[in-house]
């Protein structure tokens, strides 16, 4: 059983979007981050970056002790690696997912994340910025258009890489993004949307977070963050 410690933001959906794929049986134990959750102490054990998603395999291959893991990027791996399921087993094809997830987790998230940040919470409007980061977002899309121009997925075959990048296209029009603009991407993006197992996971997200809003408190405990907070 994987116990996963999630909350619904892109780099949540991807862990659940696997999960549903690989029928990994798994129990959501929701940290919200809009509460100040994330600091719990429990948390804070298994995940000392205090952000989510985090998970603990109580069943890890080789039995042992229950394995606990931070970083949606790592926890994919694993969890591929484990089932043997969406990432390839040949040299070349494993390291060209690979490689496509560690590019979702050093640009497309932090980039995208902070196109949000500027154009959505920013306690203030700041032009460069705001250019700065939807610019780069366009920039990534295009390079991610580029690579669907000859392959139904990212990887070829379906696989981690789909599922790390697609929730951070889901927002495309809070990113200033038009779909239209990016055909292959776009065809790419109505394929994931339309998986059993992609739908599944974001109906559960639906029922977990009921209320989607975003309060001046909520900003507080997750912009204001410092040296002082890490526990």
């Amino acid at each position: 059983m994987i116990d996963l410690h999630y909350w619904t933001t892109p780099n949540g959906h991807k862990i659940t979007m696997f999960l549903e794929e690989a029928d990994v049986p798994y129990r959501v134990i929701p940290v919200n981050i809009s509460k100040g959750e994330q600091f719990e102490p429990d948390f804070l054990k298994i995940a000392p970056n205090n952000r989510i998603p985090a998970m603990v395999d109580h069943e890890p291959a080789g039995a042992g002790d229950p394995l606990s893991i931070f970083e949606s990027g790592a926890m994919l791996q694993y969890l591929a690696e484990k089932t043997g399921k969406f990432l390839p087993a040949d040299l070349h094809g494993r390291w060209d997912v690979l490689q496509w997830l560690t590019w979702q987790m050093g640009g497309l998230g932090p980039m995208l994340g902070q196109n949000h940040h500027f154009k959505t919470y920013a306690p203030e409007t700041i032009p460069y910025a705001i250019d700065r980061y939807v610019n780069e977002t366009a920039r990534l899309y295009a390079v991610l258009n580029k690579r669907l121009s000859d392959r139904e997925f990212i990887g070829g075959s379906y696989s981690i890489a789909d599922m790390a990048c697609y929730p951070w296209i889901v927002p495309h029009e809070r990113q200033g993004q038009d779909l239209n603009d990016f055909p292959h991407l776009k065809r790419w993006y109505e394929a994931v949307k339309a998986r059993p197992a992609t739908v599944r996971a974001y109906a559960l997200a639906q029922e977990i977070n009921t209320q989607p809003t975003m309060s001046e408190e909520a900003k507080k405990l997750m912009f204001g963050q410092n040296a002082r907070t890490v526990r």
